[in-house]
């Protein structure tokens, strides 16, 4: 405990905590007596897993529920916000949270996040109006952003280092199956019950799972918070540099949302929200710098090679993942001409491929101990999977798409969870909430970046396609209409170029997914080669790199 004491002291006189203090404070783990087992262990891994499924959920069941949101709020120009609120405040608090599991006790920690996201729930399921339910989305997002660090966390100290590869594994499963069948859950809903129930689902499973954790999870010694008086927890927070990420990405999404829609790119206001987001981002990672031990992201964390490795690869890797689950629903609504429930059924093979593959890595990791070829390996799917994906036209068979789609899930399923995987087991135990959150903060805006991004080339291209292939026709009254609608509100003579112009869009749309899965590809030769199954390099590789 003296380890813990002196950089304990060291942070209450504002000082930078030396890497000899978290060299000694990794002899602190988890004994074996404090692992839980049997039912216990069941118990908090089913807990933890349902809130994450929640989470992972509400970043896409949204979607299909937006026709009938607009229905009832008649706000299309803030459509947007309602996915791009949520993936804001879940990539921003990241390492808030992150610095929160460090310094307050982890169980309840934990417990208050799954509150905030059920506040939050709550407020999206009886909002009155847009902006309601856009601050609820927001909400939402603060309390996932403290349900994913937190989940990984836990992870971390309830299994043996031997073992965390395994149960992160099942983590990917229930992340895979919640982000791929949001849309089909949500377009089930919104259907049959009302697009409410896309959110008070949260409120009983959400329950049941938080009462599991504070029934059964019972945090061990190594998992103690660091003592340090509250003015130091709060600059630890690191509150301006949380709120230079906002504004950030604030400006980014409203960018992404105005520029060549409803404004043109050399307007004013597009001009000074690009200005804004570049001063801001710059600003952050200075602030970051300078805040050292007390960023959230800390640079003695992220200047390793393999972490810095690592979190490319997430960002990368998970920014294509986002391209692909919004879009290939849009292709099979518009294009094939299936129902909402049909294109969610179409996208079981993504799921089943991605289910799969993510156990069978984190088993492999747990045997063999080698990360960095499942990152390769899988990202080079991935590449060829969105490259096939890229090909689909008018008329291709159903099989293609299905196939080329279990390619993509396995490769996905083999790489994302393995930069949480590496970090951790790269981390002394005082890091491994800040490790988590850093990898998490760099998946997370990925993911948020390339939804924004996704939307700005789809409708901007989508228009474009439009003048060019069908000038008659009202473009800006197409962008307003659901995929599933086109061929009920548009003339059959009219129907054919509409398509066409969709097709042109979704493509464009899929070639920036390529070029990301590309880029993971590279990037997963940033992080060197380590085995993790080596007792040394469970704890204390941090040191050595």
């Amino acid at each position: 405990m003296s380890a813990v004491t002196t950089s304990s002291d060291q942070r209450v006189d504002g000082e930078k905590t030396t890497a000899t203090s978290r060299d000694d404070a990794a002899l602190v783990e988890t004994s074996k007596e404090e692992y839980p087992h049997g039912f216990q262990l069941a118990f908090v891994v089913l807990g933890i897993l349902l809130c994450l499924f929640l989470a992972a959920l509400d970043m896409t069941i949204v979607a299909t529920a937006i026709p009938k949101i607009t229905d009832e709020f008649r706000a299309i120009d803030q459509v947007g916000w309602y996915g791009s609120a949520f993936f804001l405040t879940l990539a921003a608090f990241q390492s808030f949270w992150g610095k929160l599991y460090r310094y307050c006790h982890l169980k309840w920690t934990y417990i208050a996040a799954g509150i905030v996201f059920e506040i939050g729930s709550l407020v999206c399921a009886t909002a009155k109006n847009s902006t309601t339910l856009i601050v609820g989305r927001a909400v939402t997002g603060v309390g996932g952003a403290g349900l994913y660090c937190g989940t990984y966390t836990i992870i971390a100290f309830i299994v043996p280092p031997a073992q965390r590869a395994r149960y992160t594994g099942l983590v990917g499963v229930s992340y895979a199956v919640a982000s791929v069948a949001g849309p089909l859950i949500g377009g089930v809903f919104t259907d049959n019950i009302g697009w409410r129930w896309c959110f008070y689902i949260n409120l009983p499973i959400g329950g049941v799972s938080l009462l599991l954790i504070l029934l059964s999870f019972k945090p061990p010694a190594a998992a103690k918070p660091v003592a340090a008086p509250l003015k130091e927890i709060l600059l630890q927070l690191d509150l301006v540099g949380v709120a230079l990420a906002v504004v950030s990405m604030t400006c980014f999404f409203l960018v992404t949302q105005w520029a060549g829609a409803s404004r043109a790119w050399d307007s004013a206001p597009v001009i000074a929200c690009l200005v804004v987001a570049a001063v801001t981002c710059i600003l952050f990672a200075g602030v970051q710098v300078w805040q050292g031990e007390r960023a959230s992201l800390v640079p003695r964390i992220l200047s390793k090679r393999v972490v810095y490795g690592v979190a490319c690869f997430a960002f990368f890797q998970n920014g294509m993942n986002f391209f692909f689950t919004y879009y290939i629903p849009i292709y099979f609504q518009s294009i094939d001409n299936y129902s909402a429930a049909q294109s969610g059924i179409y996208n079981l093979p993504l799921i089943f491929g991605a289910c799969f593959f993510a156990i069978i890595s984190g088993f492999l990791i747990t045997i063999y101990g080698y990360y960095t070829v499942y990152m390769a390996v899988g990202s080079a799917a991935c590449t060829i999977a969105s490259g096939l994906l890229y090909t689909m036209g008018m008329h291709t068979p159903l099989a293609r798409p299905l196939g080329y789609q279990m390619l993509l899930g396995a490769g996905q399923g083999l790489a994302i969870q393995v930069p949480v995987i590496v970090a951790q087991a790269m981390s002394a135990p005082e890091d491994i909430s800040a490790s988590t959150a850093i990898i998490l903060f760099f998946q997370m805006t990925g993911g948020a970046i390339c939804i924004s991004a996704g939307q700005s080339a789809f409708i901007n291209r989508l228009l474009y396609y439009l003048k060019t292939i069908a000038p008659g026709i009202d473009a800006a009254h197409i962008v307003t209409i659901g995929a599933s609608d086109l061929r009920a509100q548009i003339s059959a003579s009219d129907i054919d170029a509409v398509l066409q112009a969709y097709l042109g869009a979704l493509r464009d749309t899929f070639a920036l997914g390529v070029g990301f899965a590309g880029c993971a590809f590279l990037a997963s030769f940033i992080a060197p080669v380590r085995n993790l199954a080596h007792g040394s390099n469970k704890i204390n590789v941090m040191a050595a790199l």
